[in-house]
């Protein structure tokens, strides 16, 4: 009976490579004769799996971003076991953006290498895009709900707050990115706290 191959695995584990030479080295660092060993397969896996580098990093941010979104996800589900107020959720789901620990520097590494392609790339500028509209859209959705339960006041624009929230955490983990200190880490989850508390003002009703 022939081997069943699992490619979407066998694409996941450059990935993986490709990940681990930009947090070690950044995008340099990444070839596919670096990628072939560090995952431990032949320079003619790879070349079998991705044509160029821009789509190895493709996949591997889309990977890291679909990451970042399972977790979030998550995070909703938590706080609806928990009954947690929305802002809760929306500060903790956009700190999953900044560069606070070694899993979330390594996921900013890669967006930030992503970032750096878009320039020259308009399919990669495009996916850019497309993973930007998906979060405000989010946050929009978050903000909405807000309204409903009593947390958001009614005059709030949903497409607006989303906005700021987004540019505020892509700011903040730009900053962090460039100054880990400890202190400019705590000061930025205070600044996303605070700032989500004003799109956020009031008591959440919908467990009452």
């Amino acid at each position: 009976m022939p081997k069943v191959v699992d490619h979407q695995e066998r694409r996941a584990q450059v990935a993986e490579a490709v990940q681990e030479l930009i947090t070690e080295g950044g995008l340099d660092r990444v070839t596919v004769a670096r990628t072939a060993a560090t995952a431990g397969v032949s320079v003619g896996h790879v070349q079998h799996y991705f044509r160029s580098k821009d789509e190895m990093l493709l996949f591997t941010h889309d990977r890291v971003v679909a990451g970042i979104l399972g977790r979030v996800s998550k995070l909703e589900e938590r706080a609806a076991e928990q009954r947690l107020p929305i802002r809760e959720v929306v500060t903790e789901g956009l700190a999953e953006w900044l560069p606070l620990d070694a899993r979330r520097r390594s996921a900013f590494r890669v967006t930030l290498a992503f970032l750096g392609r878009t320039v020259d790339n308009p399919r990669l500028a495009r996916a850019h895009a497309e993973t930007g509209r998906h979060i405000r859209e989010l946050l929009a959705r978050a903000v909405r709900n807000g309204k409903e339960c009593g947390e958001v006041p009614e005059e709030t624009d949903p497409e607006r707050a989303a906005l700021e929230l987004h540019c505020l955490a892509e700011g903040l983990a730009a900053q962090l990115g460039s100054d880990p200190d400890p202190a400019t880490a705590d000061a930025a989850r205070e600044t996303l706290a605070a700032r989500v508390g004003g799109v956020f003002p009031g008591r959440c009703r919908q467990y009452d």
